[in-house]
Order: C-alpha cells, then sequence, then structure tokens
C-alpha cells in the first residue's frame, strides 16, 4: 500500500494478496463487544450438541425401538428428538437477537469513526472528493458488510462447533464410517483460495462504480444540480449518463453475484457424493456384520448432511470474508487519511485580548505542483479595525480569509490572533471567536430557528429576534406562513438571495464573535435587499475586527487599513486617500471600478 497525493495505491489488482493485518484490524471491532460474542458462542455450543438429537434418537429407532421392544421407548426418543430441535431452535433465536447487538454495534461504530474522521478533514479534502462518494462510504459500504459482522465470523465457529460434535459423535458411532466421511473433506478447501481473490476483486469494484452512481444522483438530484440541468435542458443527456453508469453498475453486479458459482457447484456435487460412498461402504460393513443398518442410515441422511454442510459453509465464509475484506478496506482508506490541518496534542485555548490578526510573511500553495495563491505576505489589523481586502480577481483575497479560520495551514509564515498562532490553539476555541458569512450563503434544510441557532444553540428567544431584527429580517420572518418555524427547503431555496443572506447575517449577530470575516454578496442583488443588508451590516461590524472582500465603494471607504492584493502578494496598504495619492494598483482598480459608482453616490 503506497499513499500518492490524497490517494491509496494497493498495487497489482491482478494479484490480490489479503494480509492478516487487515483481517485483524477488521476483526478487532468485535472487542468491544466480547462479553456479548462469549455469549453468542456458548449458544453456538449448545446449538451443536443438543442438534445431534434427532440423529442419536433415528439411530435407536432403527436399531432398538422399531424391532418391536417397547411403544413407550419410541415415545421417549420422538419426545428427545422433538426436544433436541426446540432447543435448537431456541438457542437460535437468541444467537440472532446477539448477533444482531454485535452488527449493529459495530456498523454504529465505523459510522461514527468515518463520520468523525471527515469532519476533521481540511476544506481541501472535500474540494478534491465528490460528496457522493464520501456519503457512500458512509452508507453503502458500511452498510454492505452488515451480512458479514452479524453472519460470517459467528457462522464460522457455528458450523466449526457442529463439525466438531458431529466427527465426535461419528467416531463413537462407528469409526470406520466416520474416516470414509472425513477423506472428502480436503478437496473442499481446494478452489477457495481463488474463488475469494476474485470475489475480492468483484465486490471492490462494484462498490466503486456504487460511489460513482451515489455521487451522479447526489449532484443531479440536488436543488442546485436540478436547477442547472433544467436551465440548460439537460434532461435527456443526464439520463444517458445515468443509463450508463447504471448499466456499468448492472454488468459488475453480475459479475459479482457470478464470481464463484461454479465453486459452488462443486460444493454441492462433493456434498452428495458422500452419502453415495458412504452407502457402498456402509452396505459392505452391515454385510460383514461391521456396522449397523441404523448407523449407516443415519450417517448417509443426517450426519453427512451436517458435516458436509458445515464444510461447505465454512469454505464459502472464506471466499465471503475475502471479498467482504474489500469493503473494509475501502473505510480503512478514509479512516487511514492523514488530517492536512490537525490540532496539536499540547494545543491550548485561544485567549482572546481584542481581535489583533497578523499575518507573518505567510506563503502558501494549494498544491506542492503549483504556484503559491500567497507569497510572503505580511500585515497587521488591529482590534476593531475594519480592513478591506482589494485585487482582481485570482489576487488571493479568499485565500487570506480561509487561512485565518484555518481551513488550510500556510507552508511558510504564521497567521496570528492576539499574538497567538492559529496552530497552536485549539480549533474548538479559534471557532468560537470567528464568524464568517460566506458568498455563498448555505441553510440547513430546516426551519429558521434550527438555522439561526445553530450559531449559538443556547440562545434565548429574546436574544434570537435581537439579531434578527439586527438584520433586518425579523418583519420578514414574522410573516412566513409558519414564522421561525418555516422550513426553508435544501440550502435556503425557498427564500431569496437577500433574505437567506440576513439570515446568515442574524447567525453572525447571534454568535457575536471577536472578529468577523464577509465576503460581501451584495453585487447581484436587488436595490432594496443590498440597502437592507447593506444596514445590517453596519452595527455588526462595530466594535469587532473586521476582515472583508470588498465588492462595494461604502465599504472601502469606510475601511480603516484597505490590503490590495495582486498574484498572492500584498502590493499595497493603506488608506482610500494613501493609495489614491501614491497612484498604484489601487488607483488604476478604483478608476476602473469605483470611480463611476462615487459618482453616482456624490
Amino acid at each position: 500500500m503506497y499513499w500518492h497525493g490524497g490517494r491509496i495505491d494497493w498495487g497489482d489488482k491482478s494479484q490480490v494478496k489479503v494480509e492478516w493485518p487487515l483481517f485483524l484490524r477488521a476483526l478487532g471491532y468485535f472487542k468491544p463487544h466480547w462479553k456479548i460474542a462469549l455469549a453468542v458462542v456458548a449458544l453456538i455450543g449448545f446449538g451443536s450438541v443438543v442438534s445431534l438429537a434427532p440423529a442419536y434418537t433415528t439411530t435407536q429407532l432403527i436399531n432398538v425401538a422399531f424391532h418391536g421392544t417397547s411403544y413407550s421407548l419410541i415415545v421417549v426418543l420422538v419426545a428427545i428428538s422433538f426436544a433436541g430441535v426446540a432447543a435448537d431452535s431456541l438457542a437460535s433465536v437468541g444467537q440472532s437477537y446477539l448477533r444482531a447487538l454485535i452488527s449493529q454495534g459495530i456498523m454504529y461504530d465505523l459510522r461514527r469513526q468515518l463520520f468523525g474522521r471527515m469532519l476533521k478533514q481540511s476544506v481541501s479534502f472535500f474540494t478534491r472528493s465528490r460528496t457522493g462518494d464520501v456519503m457512500s462510504r458512509l452508507s453503502n459500504d458500511v452498510g454492505g458488510i452488515q451480512d458479514v459482522v452479524s453472519g460470517t465470523v459467528f457462522d464460522a465457529i457455528s458450523n466449526v462447533g457442529v463439525f466438531t460434535a458431529t466427527v465426535i459423535y461419528m467416531l463413537h458411532q462407528n469409526w470406520k464410517l466416520a474416516l470414509v466421511a472425513l477423506a472428502v473433506i480436503p478437496f473442499f478447501a481446494l478452489p477457495t483460495r481463488r474463488v475469494g481473490s476474485r470475489t475480492f476483486l468483484a465486490r471492490k469494484d462494484t462498490q466503486a462504480q456504487l460511489s460513482k452512481v451515489t455521487a451522479f444522483m447526489q449532484e443531479t438530484l440536488g436543488i442546485s444540480g436540478m436547477l442547472l440541468v433544467k436551465a440548460f435542458g439537460k434532461e435527456r443527456s443526464e439520463t444517458a449518463r445515468f443509463h450508463a453508469l447504471t448499466e456499468e453498475l448492472r454488468r459488475l453486479e453480475i459479475r459479482q453475484t457470478m464470481v464463484g458459482r461454479w465453486f459452488f457447484m462443486t460444493m454441492r456435487l462433493l456434498g452428495s457424493g458422500g452419502p453415495a460412498v458412504i452407502y457402498l461402504f456402509g452396505g459392505w460393513l452391515v454385510i460383514t456384520h461391521q456396522a449397523s443398518v441404523g448407523d449407516v442410515v443415519v450417517f448417509g441422511t443426517l450426519l453427512l448432511g451436517r458435516l458436509y454442510g458445515a464444510v461447505s459453509t465454512v469454505a464459502g465464509l472464506q471466499v465471503n470474508v475475502v471479498g467482504s475484506l474489500a469493503l473494509f478496506q475501502r473505510i480503512f482508506e478514509y479512516l487511514d487519511l492523514p488530517f492536512e490541518v490537525d490540532e496539536k496534542p499540547d494545543a491550548k485555548a485561544l485567549v482572546p485580548a481584542g481581535g489583533r490578526v497578523t499575518f507573518d510573511n505567510v506563503t502558501f500553495s494549494y498544491r506542492a505542483d503549483a504556484r503559491p495563491a500567497l507569497e510572503d505576505v505580511a500585515f497587521d489589523i488591529q482590534p476593531g479595525q475594519l480592513a478591506a481586502l482589494v485585487g482582481p480577481s485570482g489576487a488571493g483575497k479568499t485565500t487570506v480569509t480561509s487561512l485565518i479560520p484555518r481551513f488550510y495551514d500556510p507552508q511558510q509564515g504564521s497567521v496570528l490572533i492576539d499574538g497567538q498562532d492559529v496552530r497552536d490553539v485549539t480549533l474548538e476555541s479559534l471557532a468560537s471567536q470567528l464568524a464568517i458569512v460566506f458568498q455563498d450563503t448555505f441553510l440547513f434544510h430546516d426551519t429558521v430557528r434550527a438555522n439561526l441557532l445553530y450559531a449559538r444553540p443556547e440562545a434565548t428567544e429574546e436574544e434570537m429576534i435581537a439579531a434578527t431584527r439586527a438584520a433586518n429580517i425579523h418583519e420578514f420572518i414574522e410573516s412566513l406562513p409558519d414564522g421561525y418555524e418555516t422550513i426553508v427547503g435544501e440550502r435556503g431555496h425557498r427564500l431569496s438571495g437577500g433574505e437567506k443572506q440576513r439570515i446568515a447575517i442574524a447567525r453572525v449577530v447571534l454568535r457575536d464573535p471577536q472578529i468577523l470575516i464577509l465576503d460581501e454578496a451584495t453585487s447581484n442583488l436587488d436595490t432594496e435587499s443590498e440597502q437592507l443588508i447593506q444596514a445590517a451590516l453596519r452595527p455588526l461590524m462595530r466594535d469587532r475586527t473586521s476582515i472583508v472582500i470588498a465588492h462595494r465603494l461604502s465599504t472601502i471607504l469606510a475601511a480603516d487599513v484597505i490590503l490590495v492584493m495582486d498574484h498572492g502578494r500584498l502590493v499595497e496598504h493603506g488608506s482610500h486617500f494613501e493609495l489614491l495619492e501614491r497612484g498604484g494598483l489601487y488607483a488604476r482598480l478604483y478608476e476602473k471600478q469605483f470611480a463611476q459608482a462615487e459618482k453616482a453616490v456624490v
């Protein structure tokens, strides 16, 4: 296994060698449930013994009772047989319940670990990954191991128990017949290794294709994707893409189903050939008075079925275990992903002291082979200042705002808040001091209230309403059919852009951060919405450090310091009038983008 920039190379797929560490790691998930597992094993042992009652009673009925010894003996033997079956059935019910407890517990552990691991991944991981693939690992892959977890391990133990009990009983009844029966068993194990390897590959390829189908559906059937499909009239082409993906999935599913069919046919042939050998050899033993008719009949009809059934199942389980390891491998691939942005073991809580933000010669690149998005950037924003980030598209403005909350870490230099390197403080304490209003406002498919309280769940009703009043959105929310209990729809699509933006601002007001990061998104809104949002922003930015990617002249004129970015470098900084006097990049940008707006304002 090799790590290659965000993906794992598992080597030559044509030669699959399942290593013991992978199997033992998967088996390790049973450890927290060992007490329940012991109870299952005890029930398995009990069932393996009592299930021999029909074989014992059948032998006695043929050899003794049916010869007219006593009718009451027949009644007793039948009762024993029925009691054995009943006890075995009850043990089976108990096993099923306990197995379900273990399997669901393991699946819960895996889902919890995967989800927690995903939450701790950096933003760059999600920009590289398709959401549908991540979802497929959490749902399809984890769900796919349910039968393996609940059945495979304990089925192996159960069949080993049945095999052991049956062999002991057979040797006790007639060791010669037992040896003949056991002579066939080695043939069951011959094809299992090759079939298991093919099953591993087939199941892994199937799950990979299922991830693609899930990702496609997640993107296309989401509200944003659906609007794009309908806007461009792409229903027919998207249907064709879906058909192609599902056709390949169908082919792989059939391949996975058919892998090993010849193997299992061989198992059945071996299992059916055993009774023929027993009757031929057993007939000779009966004629030569070395075995009873009851022994031969029970061996051929009951005991061989138990023996070869157990062996066939164990052989098949080996194939299933190897195949299921493909699912565990995909899950462990995500569990083993390193954290690009991680919290130090000795990280301390950020001590707020006003909200000073410092970039100390920061250099950052999104990829090792790409040019730096930021190069040797240094600035110092004092507590309570409003800093406006200005520059052409691709200058590095968004990258600056992404490094402050540690969405990414710089390769060189440091980002400091109140003199503390953000890499040395806990992520939770860092987030508690920040609030961000994104350009692309996101709301959960939930109520307005739930979306607001996401910022501070413990906030009171009065505090929440005060925040919405500050954002000029309270009256609108009250006018909705269900008020604060109104469902906003996926990504808030039931609301207009201005309404979503003001709810996002109210959410930030409720959080009451020390540092505000704002990517103004008012340029595409109507004049009324823009004015309402601008009015909501003014009190929000008062008495707190605010860093704004400026799209509006009013924001630039109000800024205490303007940071001018170009090609990843900080080329100028100062006040509006200072920068105009210098006649540099800012002056050119101003003449091109803002001068007409200033004339309109005047």
